[in-house]
């Protein structure tokens, strides 16, 4: 907690071979990186999950209760719940949800107020994202409910003021869906057909037996909640903007190409996941090195992503990385790794590429001013955030300059 994100890697620098022997919360750990090390930790009969989340991430980002805590048939079943909503048709409704309320919210920008770019995604988001799910929420709501569903995600990696707001507002948004997937399944309510509440309402797990309402909507949350933490990639993508501003012709002029690589080096470059955790089945070897069962084994995220045997110059901001690279399942995981419709990857990872590739595509064809704040990104802050939020004044459409006729 105090380190951040470079704990683990600090670890394994100064270790002497591949696994790093540690200690987390008095239980023997080792860490891993690299994507050998990933296949490793992915694979179920090596590291399963239930056992290994600690209580108060459970309690804050995840719910108990959910997808992720799962393995095996369980969590195959309740996972597949989550795909059955990832369609292109799907993600096609949602982005286009969200690009309608950015582009509203964005003319109530054109007052000349200032606006905090952060703050202003997560409501966008969590605006379309509800209605998207079949959630109903009104617009004089949407507010506090950005606020809570941004605490969950902020307060995760603390044991600070920041963790109790998120305990909080998990119990408030818990009790506030546990209410509608009853009032749904007694007729109070209607879930919109193929919505993810009514997935969610109507799914049986690996037993047969329908969800308890705490954990529908522990499952509701899961699926909003990690949607609206694309706020933080878009005021990455802001802040990439100012420090490199070259890129954003190509954004502006929607070379396809370019901005998908683009959103694939926010994800890579900024720091989001710093670690992610399992636990040793049985008696296991990496690399020569033992790993006993029951120890925790932590693959570094973050160090991954920045490891130079994987991305030359990784601490260079370099969208060009991901033009005509494949990307494995196992190199880029900023959100896991495997393939999401069977193994603990982040199933909405589609709809983040999604959802980046629209708005930052619109917000480089936005022409602003920032005035002076505070952009640095501590990597002691879990998750990492620019600190000001990337505040913006005086928004307005860019102008579109007129492109030259040829000479003859």
């Amino acid at each position: 907690m105090l380190e951040g994100y470079g704990w683990l890697p600090d670890q394994r620098r100064r270790a002497s071979g591949e696994v790093v022997h540690t200690r987390v919360a008095g239980q023997r750990a080792v860490g891993l990186c690299g994507p050998d090390a990933a296949r490793f930790f992915y694979d179920e009969d090596h590291v399963e999950r239930h056992t290994a989340l600690p209580g108060p991430v459970k309690s804050t980002l995840f719910g108990h209760g959910a997808v992720h805590t799962l393995d095996g048939a369980d969590h195959r079943v309740r996972k597949a719940m989550f795909m059955s909503l990832m369609t292109d048709e799907g993600i096609a409704d949602l982005v286009g949800r969200t690009t309608t309320a950015w582009d509203e919210a964005v003319a109530s920008w054109a007052d000349g107020r200032r606006v905090v770019l952060f703050d202003e995604a997560a409501r966008v988001i969590t605006r379309a994202v509800c209605r998207w799910a079949g959630i109903p929420l009104d617009d004089a709501d949407v507010p506090a409910a950005a606020s809570d569903l941004v605490a969950l995600v902020d307060g995760f990696g603390t044991a600070g003021p920041r963790h109790w707001r998120a305990r909080r507002a998990r119990a408030r948004r818990e009790a506030w869906l546990g209410g509608l997937v009853r009032d749904v399944r007694g007729g109070e309510a209607t879930a919109p057909p193929d919505s993810a509440l009514d997935a969610v309402a109507r799914h049986r797990d690996a037993g047969g037996e329908l969800l308890d309402p705490r954990v529908a909507a522990v499952e509701l949350l899961n699926i909003v909640r990690p949607t609206v933490a694309v706020s933080w990639f878009v005021a990455f993508a802001a802040h990439a903007l100012h420090r490199w501003p070259r890129h954003r012709a190509p954004l502006r002029d929607g070379d396809e190409v370019f901005t998908e690589a683009f959103v694939h080096e926010v994800r890579r470059f900024y720091p989001f996941a710093p670690l992610v955790g399992g636990r040793a089945v049985e008696d296991l070897s990496w690399r020569g090195e033992r790993i006993p069962a029951g120890a925790l084994v932590l693959l570094d995220v973050y160090g991954q992503n920045h490891d130079p045997r994987l991305w030359q110059d990784p601490y260079v901001f370099d969208p060009g990385r991901f033009i005509g690279r494949e990307i494995g399942e196992f190199d880029l995981i900023p959100q896991g790794g495997g393939d999401p419709r069977t193994g603990h990857r982040c199933p909405g990872e589609a709809i983040t590429v999604a959802l980046l590739k629209a708005l930052v595509a619109r917000l480089a064809r936005l022409d602003y001013d920032v005035p002076g704040q505070d952009l640095s990104i501590s990597l002691r802050r879990i998750p990492a955030r620019p600190a000001s939020g990337f505040v913006m004044a005086s928004v307005r459409p860019a102008v579109r300059r007129p492109v030259p006729s040829p000479q003859r």
